[in-house]
């Protein structure tokens, strides 16, 4: 019996994963914890590897699918296993259960075609159930809904032109020949954007109505069209987890002005020895022990329960070119700022390089968000979902106040700005974890004690 190999679930709130590359094939001969393909979980990629020795078999995703975990993707053939007439039940997913309501019949024919013949006869507009299926058990395969989009020539009509409805309703009202337009879907069907593309191109090669240059009519070009690129992987995920977290969350926000003289003296000392702090560093060692202070705000929520954390995991937030991660310093309170410095940095760098595992995003209890490097003066972050805070940094600006005479003093002052949840956080409780937070940040021998 072939061993299905399912997409196991990395990560608590892990739901879909998108293949990224197959790196075995049907057919290849692998071994056992060899990687046989890479998925793109939440902002990170993670391989997952075959159980047994064996041979791949049945390949359920092409690249690029979306996958729910517990899924099956393949198929594995132990040495010497011959193909079976029909394939083992394939698991479900764990974010759709099956409805008590479905046919029989409509399950029965759902079980009969493979998830890539699915999404592709339905992409076509095809009945799957007309599709006589050639694959183990009789299932209707890719091959197969290829073969039923691609008619006998005798049965088409020779001038009769492959393009889906929304390609003919396009050419229709544009009043684009058909026959003129080059087909890129499967067989060459004709595809709405083919469509759009030769009206664009017709508009652009159009001459002007009038011969004068000061009454001819712009047309657009190529460079005047925008870039348009498909919202997936970690953009997809940041955007539908912070959507997520800002409509079901009720945030509230509070800022602080911090008085960081004490903070740039401590850094400058530091320099002058060849050490180096940055504030990221030290806000991190400074939330972790006022954390444990105000348990409310070191909490994660699934909007049914609260879980109160004994210990500080820090989320630091990192840019990266296409979006944004947020590592996690683990038990920041038990840390020293020099030992914080050095894991913050480690774990920049490998946020750059693509190479943080899951255990690097995993438990955290409260995210730093510090955009002051770009300029900001400040801002208001969005609360990194199960947690029930973040506090948004702001850059440090020298600005003269009045002293106890009221008379002008020159200090730096960086603003810090708190989200929180307020199911889980009281007004009164998020304000004094930020007086407590002030007290520490502007005196920072106290971190030492």
């Amino acid at each position: 019996m072939p061993i299905p190999i399912i997409l196991p679930k990395f990560g608590f709130t892990l739901e879909t994963a998108d293949i990224v590359k197959w790196l075995k094939h049907e057919g290849d001969t692998v071994r056992s914890g060899e990687p046989i393909c890479e998925v793109t979980t939440d902002k990170v990629n993670m391989e997952v590897e075959a159980p047994e020795n064996g041979t791949l078999y049945a390949l359920q995703y092409a690249e690029g699918a979306t996958v729910p975990v517990t899924q099956v993707l393949c198929y594995l053939l132990r040495p010497g296993e011959a193909p079976p007439a029909e394939l083992p039940s394939a698991a479900a997913p764990a974010s759709a259960p099956v409805e008590r309501s479905t046919p029989p019949a409509a399950a029965a024919a759902a079980a009969r075609v493979t998830p890539v013949a699915q999404r592709m006869a339905q992409a076509e507009q095809v009945d799957v159930t007309r599709i006589q299926g050639t694959g183990p058990g009789s299932r209707v395969t890719r091959r197969d809904v290829e073969a039923a989009l691609t008619p006998p020539a005798a049965a088409e009509a020779p001038d009769k032109v492959r393009a889906t409805p929304a390609a003919r309703y396009l050419a229709e009202q544009a009043g684009i020949d058909q026959r003129s337009v080059a087909g890129t879907g499967l067989n060459g069907r004709i595809q709405a954007s083919d469509v759009q593309a030769a009206i664009d191109a017709s508009a652009v090669a159009k001459p002007p109505v009038s011969r004068e240059p000061a009454a001819a009519v712009p047309q657009p070009v190529a460079q005047d069209q925008p870039r348009t690129v498909k919202i997936e992987g970690m953009r997809r995920t940041i955007a539908s987890r912070l959507q997520k977290s800002f409509q079901n969350a009720p945030h509230i926000f509070f800022d602080a002005q911090i008085d960081a003289t004490a903070i740039e003296a401590l850094r400058a000392r530091l320099k002058a020895r060849g050490e180096k702090l940055s504030l990221t560093s030290i806000i991190v060692k400074a939330c972790a022990g006022v954390l444990l202070r105000h348990p409310d705000l070191n909490a994660t929520t699934d909007g049914e329960r609260i879980h109160y954390w004994p210990t500080a995991n820090i989320g630091v937030a990192v840019a990266l070119e296409g979006g944004l991660i947020v590592p996690v310093v683990h038990h920041a309170e038990r840390l020293t700022m020099r030992t914080i410095q050095t894991q913050v940095d480690d774990l920049a760098a490998r946020a750059r390089g693509n190479t943080l595992g899951m255990a690097d995003l995993a438990d955290g209890t409260f995210t730093i968000s510090n955009l002051g490097m770009f300029g900001v003066d400040r801002f208001t972050a969005i609360i990194n979902p199960p947690q029930v805070a973040i506090l948004a940094v702001g850059r440090a600006v020298r600005q003269f106040v009045p002293d106890a005479d009221d008379q002008p003093v020159l200090k730096s002052l960086l603003t810090i700005t708190l989200s929180a949840d307020h199911r889980v956080v009281d007004g009164a409780v998020a304000a004094q974890f930020m007086a407590d937070l002030r007290t520490v940040l502007e005196d920072p021998a106290l971190l030492a004690w």
